[in-house]
């Protein structure tokens, strides 16, 4: 049996986001985000669930704190409520609101816990939508604003900063595929929202340097690994098209300030262009101190004419299937990490998501017998031990996610927590997942 060791400086942790599990929508000052709109319009939202209550969070946050210290873990990944700072998107700043975060921060210290802070995980304010949202360029200084704040109220305490989580999420999921709040379905409006995004994150780090803050700022973009099916160039082309579409169009931007030409040309063939201002390149570019990767799939597929966006079909290989029915496929963790330092240098590495999402029961025992997500977890942790091994400067995990929790548009059908949450009472219970990451935990490694 063979044992796999990290690194003593290694990582450990786990993540949620604000909206997903903190409730309380309208409690001390909080405004309106784009996923309360979402959720209360009919048919967007599995069961017609909404974040109103969700895990209620904001006032078990104690609770869940108590569950990160057992578990051991070296740092939490939690996002900020940008409503909660400002109800309105900009103007006043809403006291009661960056109190609440600074109770959590204390918090997570006192408990021996880093807390890294995402700054927008999707909760627009809904004010700021009504004036066009992302496609809007005022939203930028806003968010650079937002940003500046959130900085100054907790320098030194907070010691690393994720600007976007999955912009590729805010900008086609959202804007083109519309299956996430605003829930629109167009191409340009989808291109548009993307370049803002990232033209924000690149004003927001230049205003982390500017400021002086200390620590780290990076950004989170969500990586796909998609092969061809076939040697053919066709198949070849497609793949790299469907790839691209996550990976590329990202992170060329992010690292080296030009979009792939042939993404832009196919783009443009579909009609749509990026808006480019002189100066946004530069920007978008500025140099980060870390990059996080969101990472739970990845596929096959092959050349077919007018299927999908880019000409490309998945063709299923016989992977298993997690309850959201992505494959499982934790190699790709490992080729595409390994790409991340191929294309774009040593710049170190997190992965900022990664998880399983199954049909969880609590059992009599009051516990939940997660044998898949366990096993989950354990091939990834194998990939990631790979990839330090193979020099990739892999330098932390967070597990998607501490809790159950609103699943956006799969509402509260879908579990991905190491900790079940009762929805009707708020209890929670660790499932065997979580134990599994405690004993890695504790002994910075396991046997294989």
């Amino acid at each position: 049996m063979a044992r796999l060791d990290f690194p003593k400086d290694f990582v450990w942790g786990t993540a949620t986001a604000s909206f997903q599990i903190e409730g309380a929508y309208q409690e001390d000052g909080r405004g309106m985000s784009i996923w309360d709109t979402f959720c209360r319009t009919p048919g967007k939202v599995y069961n017609g669930d909404n974040g109103d209550v969700a895990c209620d969070s904001y006032h078990r946050y104690e609770e869940d704190i108590a569950l990160l210290k057992k578990l051991g873990v070296k740092a939490y990944r939690l996002s900020i409520a940008w409503p909660r700072i400002f109800p309105q998107g900009t103007g006043e700043v809403n006291e009661k609101g960056l109190d609440y975060y600074k109770r959590v921060v204390d918090g997570l210290i006192a408990a021996g816990i880093e807390p890294c802070v995402t700054l927008y995980h999707w909760d627009l304010p809904q004010a700021l939508q009504d004036k066009g949202g992302w496609a809007n360029r005022d939203t930028i200084d806003a968010f650079v604003n937002y940003a500046e704040v959130i900085f100054k109220a907790f320098d030194g305490k907070i010691k690393q900063y994720i600007t976007f989580n999955e912009t590729w999420c805010v900008s086609f999921l959202s804007n083109y595929i519309g299956a996430h709040a605003p829930g629109n379905k167009d191409l340009q409006l989808a291109i548009t929202v993307a370049h803002h995004c990232m033209v924000a994150h690149g004003e927001a780090v230049k205003k982390f340097r500017a400021l002086g803050v200390q620590g780290e700022i990076g950004t989170t973009h969500n990586l796909y690994w998609f092969e061809p099916y076939s040697t053919s160039p066709e198949d070849i082309a497609a793949a790299h098209r469907n790839r691209a579409y996550n990976n590329e169009w990202f992170m060329e931007p992010t690292f080296k300030g030009t979009y792939p030409q042939f993404m832009v040309d196919w783009f443009k063939m579909k009609g749509a262009e990026v808006p480019i201002v002189p100066g946004d390149m530069e920007t978008i570019a500025q140099p980060i101190d870390f990059i996080g990767v969101n990472f739970y799939s990845g596929g096959f597929g092959r050349y077919k004419k007018n299927e999908g966006l880019f000409d490309c079909e998945e063709v299923q290989v016989g992977f298993d299937k997690t309850f959201m029915d992505w494959n499982v496929y934790a190699d790709g963790l490992y080729k595409v990490l390994s790409w991340v330092k191929e294309e774009y240098g040593d710049t170190p590495i997190y992965i900022t998501e990664n998880g399983a999402c199954y049909d969880d029961e609590l059992t009599a025992d009051n516990r939940v017998h997660d044998e898949l997500r366990t096993e989950y977890f354990r091939k990834h942790f194998i990939q990631c031990h790979r990839l330090i091994a193979s020099g990739v400067p892999l330098k932390g995990y967070f597990a998607w996610s501490l809790l159950d929790n609103f699943e956006w548009a799969e509402g509260y059908k879908k579990r991905f927590g190491i900790v079940y949450t009762n929805y009707e009472t708020l209890e929670r219970h660790p499932k065997d997942s979580y134990y599994f990451i405690q004993d890695v935990i504790k002994n910075n490694g396991f046997d294989v």
